[in-house]
């Protein structure tokens, strides 16, 4: 049976293309659905361009209604992906998918996560604090930013002469390399 992911984006949507690319020839795996949060996303042309059904929701369908849950059901999502999406992910929908939403962080968490941390202002402070290192996090979502339980981290050298955006290509290489096997391996623990 094809598992299903959704994926949310609220920008650019090179995550979200990513792990198309990854699943395109897998008849097993499949992303049915983008939504974002922005009507002006670049996710949206790139789920035009893949022919991948896409929805624009606003603020008050996510927080204060069922629309977004019951449509993710009606659709048989297994697993919600979150590549890129800034919205804290509301209780309902973690209660309807439970360890079923799945986030990737730009740093090592628990280092430089929580609200307001996210692209370049985690690769600032990452430059800005003088790390030797750094890396990606994906992690389980729970109600709060940033803290579900880990699923996989990947680590990568900062030196010195980085700047925010030579630091910021290093973690691109390693979300694109990491995240759609760590999809791949989770949905295999699926039944």
């Amino acid at each position: 049976m094809t598992k299903k992911i959704a994926v949310f984006a609220s920008g650019s949507g090179s995550n979200a293309e990513n792990i198309f690319n990854y699943f395109k020839n897998n008849d097993k795996v499949t992303i049915s659905l983008i939504l974002t949060n922005n009507p002006t996303a670049g996710v949206i042309e790139r789920a035009n361009r893949l022919n991948i059904p896409f929805v624009v929701f606003d603020k008050n369908a996510f927080k204060n209604t069922n629309e977004i849950v019951k449509l993710l059901q009606e659709n048989n999502i297994d697993l919600v992906v979150l590549a890129g999406f800034l919205w804290l992910i509301p209780e309902n929908l973690i209660e309807a998918f439970p360890n079923k939403i799945v986030n990737i962080h730009p740093a090592l968490l628990p280092k430089y996560g929580g609200k307001g941390m996210f692209g370049d202002n985690v690769h600032k402070a990452v430059v800005e604090h003088k790390e030797t290192e750094t890396g990606i996090t994906i992690h389980f979502v729970n109600q709060h930013y940033d803290e579900g339980k880990v699923i996989f981290q990947a680590k990568c050298k900062v030196l010195p002469t980085d700047t925010f955006e030579e630091v910021a290509s290093k973690i691109h290489a390693l979300e694109y390399e990491h995240f759609p096997k760590v999809i791949a391996d989770l949905l295999l623990t699926f039944s």
